[in-house]
């Protein structure tokens, strides 16, 4: 389903129990039903809230590589992911959308420049893989930003999912290779 059919349902379903609490006061106030009906139309926001905050990432200290300017990029990364991923649930527009990705892609580059800028000044000899690797997750964001361009609500939604499996697997894995033998050089 799209997120306009969505948020359309929301939004029938809050006209349907305003519309059935009003007609049920007016009917006579002491009816349990009437009650029930304006109970679930307060919790409605309360449950929006925590079915939305389920998508949204947060920063774990087990994804700190024990560099503190790689995990403050990191950070930030996820901080631009969750900008994608609140894009997408409160369907801000095309406009929006198109920035927050935007803004995603460039910092994801000169997060990498700077990742691989450490690693070959500090001769890290898993400095070619580890680009490669870098180098295979832009051309899967670039081909994203494509896809966005014929089809923007799904390329979101693939764009968030790509990067937020991405990000994770990626710290917890080849950032976390190389962090002991950067630090090991002094860098903090």
């Amino acid at each position: 389903m799209n997120q306009n059919a969505s948020m359309f349902g929301v939004a029938l379903i809050i006209l349907t129990l305003i519309v059935a609490v009003i007609l049920g006061f007016m009917a006579g106030p002491t009816s349990p039903l009437t009650w029930i009906l304006l109970a679930a139309l307060i919790a409605i926001p309360f449950i929006h809230r925590k079915v939305a905050v389920k998508g949204f990432m947060e920063w774990k200290d087990e994804y700190s590589v024990g560099i503190d300017s790689i995990d403050e990029q990191h950070k930030k990364l996820i901080n631009l992911i969750n900008q994608l991923q609140a894009a997408l649930i409160y369907a801000t527009g095309i406009e929006f959308e198109r920035e927050a990705l935007d803004a995603m892609v460039d910092y994801t580059k000169t997060h990498f420049a700077y990742e691989e800028n450490m690693l070959e000044d500090n001769d890290y000899p898993g400095f070619e893989a580890h680009k490669a690797e870098h180098a295979k997750m832009i051309a899967k964001v670039e081909s994203v930003l494509a896809e966005y361009e014929k089809e923007p609500e799904t390329a979101m939604q693939n764009a968030v999912d790509y990067l937020q499996d991405w990000l994770i697997v990626h710290i917890n894995g080849t950032d976390k290779e190389y962090c002991d033998y950067i630090i090991s050089k002094g860098v903090k």
